[in-house]
């Protein structure tokens, strides 16, 4: 696997790197193990001002942040600014609240003394991240994990290994132990030896389905407990009372964003008989006047594609589509730009038996489909082997909640454009993965959760079997 950086404006190789030796991925988990075993004795106290320092540190190098994030993957840097910042909130809630959340907790129980959970680290995690938003997949998975006293190592992405490279420059330059997170350059067979080694205790994935069912095998053969975060086919529901205009001013921004590169953009549009010709009006309308260009100008309002690779793919995707009887409402020329620039397009009259109708498209191309019911909405959002987030518009809050509720994904925002923030736990089901980050269910999926129960004296009636403490009587 080649790591390099092409930046996908200019198409020019920036840097590449060499894939880490055996000795390096040695030295990473003799350090790592090191590290974690000196965290054992600590509290998670003693890490926050830690944490809170590599926040500041983000905020404080936020230009050259964002910017390696523009040539590694040519998001827009407004939105490479938004990624520094919540990387930041990110810290700094764990570094806030970690401790508290790790706190023991008292159980009652009838056993004779007292009862109590106590979360303590288990050892090193591998972390296997993604390109898209390469600085807070990193985040989202190190700042409360960093307060559990769980090491980290890792593999990023091949193409945005600047990225990794300066994510962890940031926890170098702050008084965190270097071996808090080390980036590797590693092959998925190098990946694949290190869950296998006993000092790695967990496995954190985002990713592609394909990707997360490789590491998934490797986690469960060797008994390493693991989250995967995998793609999304989510829908957009606009129900038959919904305020268009509220609703067309957020579904162009949430398929575009980040160049419609995003888990959890809105893919498929579920409109309402009654709003489906106004909806498309509007959607073309905002689609036609994004402005390709220059990631770096303050005027260009669409990003190019994160490579050519990626660009081919999504047009391929779009062809076999048409092929199969799909229209082009808007959309799916080129534009005459040198960059990985595609142009947003919008695919109507999607059957059951065109593959776009079961895959997910990652790049700004909107599949809308009409609906006469709720139910209809309900079974078409769920008709998919994706369950990872979504969005429902009604004009009755209530009423949007109950059909969002109705949604088999992890996450459903109502009214509402899709956010990422610490305290909101994310994930998905079915082949979207399981496990959740962030949140208090990400700071505790991988803390080894022990149950201590003291007694003032010695129990000396029960101690044979295990036996519980009742009166047989």
């Amino acid at each position: 696997m080649a790591y390099r950086t092409v930046n996908p404006y200019t198409n020019e190789v920036v840097k590449e790197y060499p894939n880490a030796t055996s000795d390096e991925i040695e030295a990473a988990l003799t350090a790592g193990h090191h590290l974690f075993k000196q965290w054992e004795k600590e509290t998670p106290e003693s890490r926050a001002d830690q944490l809170h320092e590599i926040a500041a540190l983000f905020r404080q190098n936020e230009d050259e942040l964002a910017k390696t994030m523009v040539v590694d993957m040519g998001k827009l840097y407004r939105e490479a600014k938004g990624e520094v910042e919540l990387c930041a909130m990110i810290a700094d809630y764990f570094a806030e609240h970690g401790a508290a959340l790790l706190a023991p907790t008292a159980i009652k129980t009838r056993a004779t003394g007292k009862a109590q959970l106590q979360k303590h680290p288990l050892g090193i995690l591998m972390m296997v991240e993604p390109w898209n938003f390469p600085m807070y997949q990193i985040m989202r998975v190190f700042a409360p994990n960093f307060m559990v006293g769980n090491p980290m190592i890792l593999k990023h992405a091949s193409n945005t290994p600047g990225s990794a490279v300066a994510f962890e420059n940031i926890v170098k330059k702050s008084s965190a132990p270097n071996p808090s997170l080390q980036n590797l350059f590693l092959s998925y067979d190098q990946v694949a030896d290190i869950i296998g080694d006993s000092r790695v205790q967990g496995v954190a994935l985002t990713g592609s389905e394909r990707g997360g069912r490789s590491v998934a095998k490797a986690a469960g053969e060797n008994l390493k407990k693991n989250t995967m975060e995998l793609g999304g086919t989510d829908a957009f529901v606009v129900l038959d009372d919904a305020d268009i205009d509220q609703v067309a001013d957020i579904a162009w921004r949430a398929r575009l964003y980040n160049a419609g590169q995003v888990c959890t953009s809105s893919k498929r549009f579920i409109v309402s008989a009654n709003l489906y010709d106004a909806f498309l009006e509007k959607l073309k309308a905002n689609f036609s006047k994004v402005k390709p260009g220059d990631p770096m100008d303050s005027q260009t309002t669409l990003a190019p594609m994160n490579s050519k690779r990626a660009k081919e793919k999504l047009q391929s995707q779009v062809d076999e589509a048409i092929q199969a009887g799909a229209k082009v409402y808007y959309g799916n020329e080129k534009i005459d730009l040198p960059g990985q620039f595609f142009e947003p397009t919008i695919l109507t009259n999607i059957d059951k038996q065109n593959p776009a109708y079961a895959e997910e498209m990652f790049g700004p191309v909107a599949q809308v489909y009409k609906v006469n019911s709720d139910q209809e909405a309900i079974d078409l959002a769920n008709d998919s082997d994706l369950g990872l987030g979504g969005i429902v518009f009604s004009g009755d809050p209530k009423r949007g909640t109950q059909v969002a509720s109705q949604i088999e994904t992890g996450m459903v925002f109502v009214n509402n454009f899709m956010v990422s923030l610490p305290e909101l736990p994310f994930g998905g089901v079915k082949n979207s993965g399981y496990g959740r980050e962030m949140s208090s269910l990400g700071l505790n999926a991988f803390v080894n959760e022990q149950l201590i129960v003291t007694a003032d004296e010695p129990n000396l009636e029960n101690l044979a079997g295990g036996l519980v403490a009742t009166d047989p009587e």
